[in-house]
């Protein structure tokens, strides 16, 4: 039992890190994305800052603001990469 408790915490300090490392590429301006199904997440340059930065959740057929703590949930659980934009590039500011 002892075993099972260490590996989640090991897995919550993991998840911790790998969260704060991507929202600070998102505010470096880092474009995550899906080239393949055309889905995008990133911070638009005028959002790098403020309090409460705005990202920009992009599909083929949409295009949705989300706060910077949902953006990181949607980049970590749909396994997206930084990424090469068709507009942007590989950075968005």
């Amino acid at each position: 039992m002892e075993e099972k408790h260490v590996l989640t915490n090991f897995l919550v300090i993991v998840g911790m890190k790998m969260s704060v490392m991507v929202a600070a590429q998102l505010k470096a301006g880092i474009i995550f994305g899906d080239t393949i199904n055309h889905e995008y997440i990133y911070m638009p340059g005028g959002e790098v800052g403020v309090d409460n930065p705005i990202c920009v959740m992009e599909t083929a057929h949409s295009r949705q603001d989300i706060e910077l703590k949902r953006a990181v949930e949607l980049i970590l659980r749909l396994s997206l990469k930084p990424a090469r934009h068709p507009r942007f590039g590989r950075k968005s500011c």
